[in-house]
């Protein structure tokens, strides 16, 4: 099994900025890629950024140039960092990991959420 720790939300006003970590630990043979999607009250969740293992970053138009989705130097770890927030911003995020467990088995694991809140 795959856990996934998050933590780095809270509350924040309108333009003001938050970073959201994210730890994988347990049975990782290798990461494919890990990200951040978040669900707003009476929404379905949503992508909001992914990186894969070389690298790669994708971002969902409404958080483009405002987000940034980083790895960090320990592995299994990544990074959200959210700038010029808005209320529109205000969500559950979720990270997302997916990969292998060994060189047969696939894992695609989530995190228990953390709660972004933006006042205007």
């Amino acid at each position: 099994q795959v856990q996934l720790v998050e933590s780095g939300g809270g509350l924040v006003q309108a333009g003001g900025s938050l970073r959201l970590s994210c730890a994988a630990s347990g049975s990782i043979f290798s990461m494919n890629a890990m990200g951040w999607y978040r669900q707003a009250v009476g929404k379905q969740r949503e992508m909001v950024a992914t990186i894969t293992s070389g690298g790669s970053t994708n971002y969902a138009d409404s958080v483009s140039g405002r987000f940034t989705i980083s790895r960090g130097n320990a592995k299994n770890t990544v990074y959200l960092q959210m700038n010029s927030l808005t209320p529109e911003d205000t969500a559950v995020y979720y990270c997302n990991a997916a990969g292998y467990s060994d060189l047969h088995s696939i894992f695609d694991s989530w995190g228990q959420g953390t709660q972004v809140t933006v006042s205007s």
